[in-house]
């Protein structure tokens, strides 16, 4: 995979579906529409700042709340390239994963701003203001076909043959 390099919103533990995006926007299916609220109630600017490539770090289970799949849509949509968390819901896991949104279990300190440096492929993250280093497990070979592939409907529409 690509090193990820981009700069950090760090976000509280425990941010849950309807932060990430508010129940009164799931009339929509557009993916854009749904950026253009995501993390409204937590950060009401953060959508018109964040720009793609941007890494969001948050605490302890993040995601957590509801199933809704327009979540990682929503995070997707805005240009984040990756999340970083001490953990994660599992649906939300699975949802984001699943959509070819790359979820990372790390602790490594930073603040909003800060600069990270991520390779996946050796399991380091850099954060580039501090020089701070944090190892991280690298994916298992599915998950990571998986992401490269863009996510698991992608990967199926390009292997369904073999």
């Amino acid at each position: 995979m690509e090193k990820i390099n981009g700069k950090v919103w760090k976000f509280r533990d425990c941010i849950d579906t309807d932060v990430i995006i508010a129940g009164r926007y799931l009339r929509t299916f557009d993916p854009l529409e749904l950026a253009s609220h995501v993390m409204e109630a937590e950060d009401p600017e953060f959508a018109n700042n964040v720009n793609k490539g941007d890494i969001i770090v948050g605490g302890w289970n993040f995601g957590c709340g509801s199933s809704r799949e327009q979540a990682p849509v929503a995070i997707q949509s805005s240009g984040v390239s990756v999340i970083i968390a001490k953990s994660f819901a599992r649906i939300f896991y699975r949802n984001a994963m699943n959509i070819g949104l790359p979820l990372i279990v790390s602790d490594i300190n930073v603040k909003t701003g800060d600069k990270l440096s991520i390779d996946m492929d050796n399991g380091i993250i850099i954060n580039e203001t501090t020089k701070e280093e944090d190892h991280i497990n690298p994916l298992d070979p599915f998950m990571k076909k998986m992401l490269e592939d863009g996510g698991l409907i992608k990967q199926y529409l390009k292997n369904k043959g073999e």
